[in-house]
């Protein structure tokens, strides 16, 4: 015989109109929206108030849940929080407050220039120390290290300012290119590759690292030369620069009285045909610097002229023995001319 069939609705719980045929007689069934408890609780036989009861008691059941969750939740926050405190209190290290008043004196920069990892760790370095020797900051002034003095109990090391010294002057019109280099504007990535744009292959490479590495603002790009120039008004002598180049043409020297300085602007090891052919003004170790210095100062090594700055006097007699002008005297006062000899008087 065959089995009749009958519709269903749900609009008895939500309205909804989700017809669905079903044998006769009916049992309980319901359609896919309305799974309570994972048994339908649809019937043709359940009234609407024992609906509403069913979804009452799911919902209070639900609410327990929840709240039960967020009880749980919050006692395990709690007990954490205390045993973090009880950590903390029982592994508290108790800091020299002397630490921040060194800490505020200094510029903050963090620049590396004092040999330590931060200011702050320039600070602890202070505090902790028997003498301060050799315990300077660059970037501080004379005043500052001697309140920082006053702070530890200890005298202040004087130290001589240092200033950043480009030992390359291999222009683009005295160093011509040979190559263009297309991709990153990086010297780093640059002398990973090999010699450069040009035939020196110790010169600078110009792509700037130095100037992003200042924290002072003290360094550009001159795009004329190709070279970086040194501001000296903002140098403090940090060394960031000198960190940053990947060739070492990057020196700190002296400041020197009223800034004035004399230095081998070349960093060519090359035999001297060679660096001539590369760069017009590279120096070729021919030693007349050094056989003309009277305070021995300058010593030739690998082909290449270094000057001792602790040495030197400032007396130029190199400047002017250099046959390609690698040697530069810096902020020296321009020499006035000598009035031309005048006729005698007939």
């Amino acid at each position: 015989m065959a089995q009749q069939r009958g519709m269903v609705a749900c609009d008895r719980i939500c309205g909804a109109r989700h017809i669905r045929s079903l044998p006769l007689p009916l049992p309980q069934a319901a359609c896919a929206e309305h799974i309570l408890e994972g048994q339908a609780v649809v019937s043709p036989t359940l009234s609407v108030s024992q609906t509403i009861f069913r979804i009452n008691l799911f919902s209070t059941h639900t609410m327990n849940v929840i709240i039960l969750s967020i009880i749980v939740l919050g006692i395990i926050g709690i007990v954490g929080a205390a045993v973090l405190y009880a950590v903390a209190r029982k592994f508290y290290v108790q800091e020299d407050p002397r630490i921040d008043q060194v800490e505020a004196l200094l510029p903050g920069a963090n620049c590396g220039g004092c040999g330590r990892s931060g200011c702050r760790d320039f600070a602890a370095a202070c505090v902790g120390a028997d003498t301060l020797d050799g315990l300077t900051c660059p970037s501080s002034s004379t005043e500052t290290m001697k309140k920082i003095g006053e702070i530890v109990g200890l005298a202040p090391v004087a130290a001589k300012p240092k200033i950043a010294v480009i030992k390359c002057n291999g222009t683009c019109e005295l160093r011509p290119a040979h190559a263009r280099f297309e991709g990153a504007p990086s010297c780093a990535v640059l002398s990973s590759l090999g010699t450069g744009q040009s035939a020196c292959p110790n010169g600078c490479l110009g792509c700037g690292d130095c100037v992003e590495a200042c924290p002072w603002g003290a360094m550009r790009m001159n795009l004329e030369t190709g070279l970086p120039e040194v501001i000296e008004d903002k140098c403090v002598g940090c060394g960031a620069c000198v960190k940053a180049c990947p060739r070492s043409i990057i020196e700190l020297r002296n400041k020197g009285p009223r800034g004035m300085r004399v230095f081998v602007a070349c960093s060519n090891k090359e035999k001297g045909a060679l660096a001539m052919k590369a760069c017009k003004v590279a120096c070729i170790g021919c030693g007349k610097c050094a056989k003309n210095c009277p305070h021995e100062a300058i010593a030739v090594n690998s082909n290449l002229a270094y000057i001792d700055y602790e040495k030197c006097k400032l007396c130029k007699k190199c400047v002017e023995v250099c046959p390609t002008h690698a040697i530069h005297a810096v902020n020296f006062p321009v020499k006035k001319a000598e009035p031309a000899a005048t006729e005698s008087k007939a």
